[in-house]
């Protein structure tokens, strides 16, 4: 069998999953922020996942071309960028524009995307979040979640995963990071205001990040399962 590759058919049903995801975990994300933070950013990751799903199911109908992974990760960054309020939309917006422009280099010649280039994704991704946001892993912020998550990604691909399993161990190592941020006292960003206090809740931006990873293992999941059964009936 061949080598698992992610197609743009993978962007799009990655975030209509993370559209249901954040429209359901809404108010728990909302309430998780309110402890540490200003309460907005349940509302402000489902009100963007919501205009990136319209975008790409828009696109998609009126589009004549068949998009890489690249661009339509792109249109994600800008969209969010344009959707998201308070730091998460900067931050995760530069984060998906800078997988968008490693994975156009890294990918094969039709565009979709093994496992070592999905794991130079999101190395890219926690670059352009330390860039914009100037955090380091210990601050309790998304970056203890992105960080070990790239280096769990680089470390499956290195071992010869395949685009899901380096997602998979991204996603798991992102959990694990974002319940590392329980015991962190903050010192970026608005929960640092709290001081000793921050301490005992799990960083939204670090969740929601672990949610993102989640559904997109779920979605080449999905694609995986796709190509097996297609190619089943093939070999009928």
């Amino acid at each position: 069998m061949s080598e698992q590759r992610l197609t743009a058919v993978w962007v799009q049903d990655w975030m209509e999953r993370a559209h249901a995801v954040f429209a359901a975990e809404r108010v728990a994300l909302i309430e998780l922020d309110r402890a540490i933070g200003d309460g907005d950013h349940g509302e402000n990751m489902d009100r963007g996942m919501t205009a990136v799903a319209k975008r790409l199911a828009a696109d998609a109908e009126t589009s004549q071309e068949t998009p890489t992974p690249a661009a339509l990760l792109k249109t994600v960054a800008t969209t969010v960028m344009a959707n998201v309020g308070g730091a998460a939309g900067p931050l995760f917006g530069t984060a998906f524009l800078r997988a968008a422009k490693a994975t156009d280099s890294v990918s094969a010649p039709d565009g979709e995307l093994d496992g070592h280039a999905v794991a130079t994704a999101l190395e890219a991704a926690l670059g352009g979040l330390q860039s914009r946001g100037k955090a380091e892993v210990g601050e309790k912020t998304m970056v203890d979640a992105w960080a070990p998550a790239a280096q769990a990604a680089r470390e499956a691909a290195e071992a010869g995963g395949d685009a899901t399993a380096v997602l998979a161990a991204a996603a798991h190592a992102a959990e694990e990071g974002a319940d590392a941020t329980v015991p962190m006292i903050a010192t970026k960003g608005r929960a640092s205001y709290l001081g000793p206090r921050s301490a005992g809740y799990r960083d939204p931006g670090a969740v929601s990040t672990v949610l993102l990873l989640r559904t997109a293992t779920e979605a080449a999941l999905e694609l995986s399962a796709a190509a097996e059964a297609a190619a089943g009936e093939d070999a009928e």
